[in-house]
């Protein structure tokens, strides 16, 4: 990996107003409250958490499929949201994404051959027309799937050969970043393993640099060389994926780590933290540590003061934003 990030994530806020009213007066869903990262060349750096805390807005934000409200979102020093006309397309051709439902994210009423040349209509210069077909049965073959079956539909293909399509969708413009919004959440087990695996092979053979989202830990866990945890908008642990699944600090992460099933039916499980309640409303989040209502080590502190990433007492690269940092896996 390259010691220079390729893509760099500063203080992103992104507000969704509700309602209705006066512009400014009326309320809003904080969907991302300040989140930072960098992401190196080559790097897979995992996103989890609970459902509602932002994963899918920043995965949309980063590629320009939302405006933020504030913060940037730069690609190779360039800022994604500030670019223009066709400094904006070759921009976003070098930032792609591949999304969550392989069922609804192909056009049902186009055969596959369309959806796989669309890339270069959208972005012309890439390929003279005479070569793009075959860029397309390339593209196939990069992705297991038969170049014979172009002609096909997607209701034609399952689930994982869908979700195949849709990643070469995303490799057609020769990108250095995909953003993956939870691209396995929909597909059964088995077929999971197997988009992990090509995901992991196409990294090696291309270079790729991946912002992998899921819910599912031991998934991140697999891909990731790095992993952050949100919460209700906000990033509370960032660090090695090793050290945050092993070696949490955030009492919200060890209750993550402590909902991941274990088939031993003799593991001890007495020190497992199981979360009481749901998450608060976007809308009006708590004061201070947005965790605190449902952390049981909270105190007033908590309310009065939000903890920023920092570096907790024996960790190295691996931050956490909380007042109270546990002992790794402390119950």
């Amino acid at each position: 990996m390259s010691p220079d990030p390729v893509l760099a994530v500063t203080d992103l806020v992104k507000h969704f107003p509700v309602g209705t009213g006066m512009p400014g007066a009326r309320p809003v869903v904080r969907a991302l409250d300040g989140v930072s990262f960098e992401l190196r060349a080559g790097e897979t750096l995992g996103i989890v958490g609970e459902s509602g805390c932002g994963k899918s807005t920043l995965a949309r934000t980063i590629v320009g499929l939302e405006r933020p409200t504030s913060g940037s979102v730069t690609f190779r020093g360039r800022d994604v949201h500030a670019e223009r006309g066709r400094s904006l397309a070759a921009l976003r051709r070098k930032i792609q994404i591949v999304l969550q439902d392989p069922y609804s994210s192909l056009n049902p009423r186009r055969a596959i051959r369309d959806t796989l040349l669309q890339p270069f209509e959208i972005h012309p210069d890439v390929l003279p027309r005479n070569k793009r077909l075959a860029r397309v049965k390339e593209l196939c073959d990069l992705v297991g799937l038969n170049p014979e079956h172009l002609d096909r539909y997607p209701f034609q293909f399952s689930g994982g050969q869908r979700q195949r399509i849709g990643i070469a969708r995303a490799l057609a413009l020769e990108p250095e970043v995909i953003v993956c919004d939870e691209p396995v959440s929909a597909l059964d087990v088995s077929i999971q393993a197997q988009v992990v695996n090509l995901f992991q092979r196409l990294q090696s053979e291309l270079g790729l640099a991946y912002v992998f989202i899921a819910h599912d830990l031991s998934v991140v866990r697999h891909m990731s060389d790095r992993i952050g945890v949100m919460y209700l908008g906000k990033m509370v642990e960032l660090g090695p994926g090793a050290e945050v699944y092993d070696t949490s600090y955030h009492p919200y992460t060890q209750a993550l780590v402590s909902a991941v099933p274990v088939p031993d039916p003799t593991a001890d499980r007495s020190g497992r933290r199981l979360l009481q309640g749901d998450p608060p409303s976007p809308v009006s989040p708590p004061s201070g540590c947005r965790f605190r209502t449902r952390c049981w080590q909270a105190t007033d502190l908590c309310a009065q003061t939000s903890p920023e990433l920092a570096v907790p007492d024996g960790a190295a690269a691996h931050e956490v934003a909380c007042h109270f940092p546990l002992l790794p896996n402390a119950s």
